[in-house]
């Protein structure tokens, strides 16, 4: 017999949510006092109070309900949960189910909300079952967060009736069951007789797809550096999918930091689906991209998508599932089929994929990452694609961050149509001001930083919190503010509960710009944030082409010391690039200006040497301008195009769709260094021939750096390294990456600055850099180049 196991949460949500979608969930909004009000009800609730009991019940299909055997006889349902309660006394056993609100009780009645009854119902159910009861009581807890006020409704159920409830609601979900029981099968045959897409495996992507295999195994971290052309994406997903087929994971997450790197595992899949491997795969895209406004507004009286949504996206879930795979374009074409909202349909997709391929917030920013997985945990498997981005990431998802003047103006909106509303909102205005008068006069510059929270403001903003929820539940008029005050309301949660996990690795930075004061607490140190967030899965591979110094990422993305690292060599032959230094240039910013006329003369004497396509990647924009704008004056028989500040996705295309096969004039593109094209892009043959890196990449000197380097110095003694050397190096190595793709690519690069040739910087080389040369004048460097070419 084959168990599928299923909470009584899922197996209720699933039958029986209906209505509409609403604009955010204010659910887990104090998810830690929830927890809190639930033990204080149970432990205030008598000695005949059991808490926290667990029940089950295996379900199998009566078989007259069925047409013939098939996979239904071999299947059962386990359904599993936690009863809050039970009270036990001589003639009545009583299950209470326990709900913690924001709400005024006075508007919650015993309707309130249908699903509720129907999880104590099956609580019921099994422990009437369990004890043998013929009657028992059901009862709804509802406990106000702010008052610990308690309400209580009470029912009473012959186990007749409540049989007939929860197998109306398993006979339901069988057939569901049974149809992913047979996907499932099919699913795993054909992993099982997939083969490997391509006649041979890459030097070292067969040890890489083999270490990914154990981890997952072994329920381990892995944290691989594979340069650029062993084939990571595929030695990373072909092995997870075989041990997927194995039982060793129910769900693969492959994670990026960009577009790109997403289209490269949907096209691996791809290939793997062409060679008979079948697959449900997601790939999510954000909210802005799929919703189908002109302006977004998730309100259901604004939206007809969101309008009746569950209603409706059962049917549209089993009518997208005969499909393979779940592009951007099927999940908006179904959802305009269903008429339910493309993004929350995606996400609801997420829960039958097999595949789902989505940016690193969705299992890591505890502000959107998805909870219907990662709330408790599971059998999951991690594939973290380009793993260098993911720590200054990191430190965003797990910092907060507020400004005053949008607080202000929300306050002088709301005045005059909620005066409850504008009260809460004045205090939280009132609070930024006393810090921003504090920052001023203890520091003078208009920079603070300290390791205490902002209790006040904390305080203000989840009044405020309680006044948008109160709000948002009984007022049925749209105001011209509804979406400011949603943004702002999102704002809050995130800063109280980033509040919630404040500790050393934290610091509260206050500061003025030019047009705000702002506040934030800001995360120095992710690496402890991240253990917790990969711990929801089974295994985690967290893999790049520039993951060195290993040591360094193994300390901020949540390594341990049992966790397995892998180091693999470069594929291709050493000489086919041609690597120089022109170590008689400083970049260092406050000699640039001096610099500009060297630049342009070094890149002039790359660029002459042979006719091609080459890249030049500056630490800055400003840096970068200046000697465009050189250049292009003295280099008028060559094509030269700029990067700008805010390409859009088109334009990016446009940009790179420049650099084509055989070209008939030479084309130098500069852009910067750990931007947009910086990584992730594929220039192969003679669409590349080179690439000049300006500098070695630091990050620019600023507020937050320094109090990073300070506190890796006082850690570690190891400050400017953490917060600049190996940040601004993996730049410069992700920028040489681009030059040599595959095997036959032959390509020069010129690093060019006076630090290339300093130990420390020099010992964060790859191991495949053994033949540095040293072009310190234009000659030397044009005579370098054009032996290079020739041979």
């Amino acid at each position: 017999m084959t168990t599928i196991k299923l909470s009584v949460r899922s197996l209720v949500e699933f039958v029986l949510r209906r209505g509409d979608l609403q604009a955010g969930s204010i659910n887990l909004s104090r998810a830690q006092e929830a927890i809190k009000a639930h033990q204080y009800v149970q432990k205030t609730s008598g000695v005949d109070y059991l808490p926290e009991v667990p029940l089950s019940y295996l379900y199998s299909e009566v078989p007259s309900l069925r047409e013939g055997k098939g996979l239904s006889d071999k299947l059962l349902l386990e359904i599993k949960g936690r009863a809050d309660g039970v009270i036990r006394n001589e003639s009545m056993a009583c299950i209470d189910e326990i709900k913690t609100t924001t709400l005024d009780l006075e508007l919650i009645d015993e309707s309130f909300n249908n699903l509720h009854w129907a999880q104590a119902q099956c609580y019921a159910f099994m422990y009437g079952i369990q004890e043998g009861l013929e009657t028992l009581e059901v009862q709804l807890t509802y406990f106000q967060l702010d008052t610990a006020q308690t309400k209580i409704f009470k029912k009473k159920f012959s186990l007749d009736e409540l049989t007939g409830f929860f197998m109306g609601l398993a006979q339901c979900y069988f057939s569901w069951a049974c149809q992913l029981q047979e996907w499932v099968m099919r699913r795993n045959d054909s992993i099982r007789t997939t083969p490997f897409p391509f006649d041979t495996y890459r030097r070292g992507q067969r040890e890489l797809a083999v270490a990914v295999y154990q981890t997952i195994k072994q329920s381990q971290k892995l944290f691989a550096q594979a340069p650029t052309g062993i084939g990571k994406t595929m030695g990373t997903l072909f092995p997870a999918l075989k041990a997927m087929a194995e039982g060793l994971t129910v769900q693969i997450f492959y994670l990026t930091a960009k577009t790109i790197t997403r289209t490269v595992a949907e096209k691996a899949l791809s290939d793997l689906q062409k060679t008979g491997l079948e697959v449900k795969r997601l790939t999510l895209t954000a909210k802005s991209k799929l919703c189908f406004l002109s302006e977004i507004s998730c309100l259901p009286e604004d939206c007809p998508y969101a309008r009746g949504y569950y209603d409706r996206v059962r049917e549209a879930v089993e009518d997208l599932f005969m499909e393979r795979a779940w592009t951007r374009q099927l999940i908006e074409q179904y959802a305009r089929k269903h008429v339910i909202c493309p993004f929350e349909f995606s996400l609801e997709m997420a829960n039958w994929a097999d595949v789902v391929i989505c940016d690193y917030n969705y299992v890591f920013d505890p502000r959107v990452y998805l909870r219907r997985f990662f709330l408790e945990g599971g059998e999951y498997t991690f594939l973290v694609d380009e793993a260098h981005n993911l720590v200054d990431r990191a430190r965003d998802m797990f910092s907060a961050e507020l400004g005053k003047e949008s607080w202000l103006k929300l306050k002088k909106l709301t005045k005059e149509d909620n005066a409850r509303l504008a009260k809460s909102l004045t205090k939280v205005n009132t609070a930024l001001v006393k810090e921003k008068k504090g920052c001023t006069e203890s520091e003078g510059s208009g920079e603070s930083v300290g390791k205490e929270l902002p209790g006040k403001l904390i305080q203000a903003l989840r009044q405020f919190i309680k006044e948008t929820e109160y709000f948002l539940k009984t007022n049925d008029q749209s105001f011209s503010w509804h979406e400011q005050l949603l943004e702002h309301y999102f704002q809050a949660l995130s800063f109280t509960r980033t509040a919630e996990s404040y500790n050393e690795r934290y610091v509260t930075y206050k500061y003025l710009t030019r047009e705000d004061f702002k506040v934030k607490l800001f995360c120095l140190d992710p690496s402890m944030r991240l253990k917790e967030a990969l711990g929801r899965g089974r295994s985690a591979v967290l893999f790049s082409a520039t993951l060195s110094p290993m040591d360094y990422f193994m300390n901020l993305l949540g390594g341990e010391e049992t966790s397995y690292k892998l180091q693999l060599p470069s594929p291709f032959p050493e000489e086919n690039l041609c690597l120089l230094i022109n170590d008689r240039v400083s970049t260092n910013y406050k000699l640039r200006a001096k610099t500009y006329d060297q630049v342009v003369e070094s890149i002039s004497a790359v660029i002459l040497c042979k006719k091609g396509n080459y890249l030049v990647y500056f630490p800055s924009y400003h840096y970068m301008n200046e000697v465009y704008l050189r250049f292009s004056a003295q280099n008028q028989e060559v094509d030269v195009i700029c990067q700008s500040s805010s390409m859009e996705e088109e334009e990016r295309e446009d940009f790179l769709e420049r650099f084509s096969h055989n070209p008939q004039r030479t084309l130098v593109g500069f852009v910067l260094m750990g931007g947009i094209f910086g990584e992730g892009i594929d220039l192969i043959g003679d669409r590349l021939s080179g690439a000049v890196v300006v500098g070695v990449g630091l990050p620019q000197v600023c507020m937050e750096r320094e109090i990073i380097r300070s506190y890796y110095e006082t850690t570690s003694y190891l400050g400017f390294e953490f917060a600049y050397l190996y940040p601004g190096m993996n730049k410069v190595l992700q920028a040489v990456g681009r030059v040599i793709r595959t095997e036959k690519d032959r390509g020069i690069v010129i690093l060019i600055d006076e630090r290339f040739s300093k130990q420390a910087y020099r010992r964060l080389f790859p191991k495949e850099w053994t033949k540095v040369l040293l072009g310190r004048t234009n000659d030397s460097i044009t005579t370098t180049i054009k032996s290079f070419w020739v041979n």
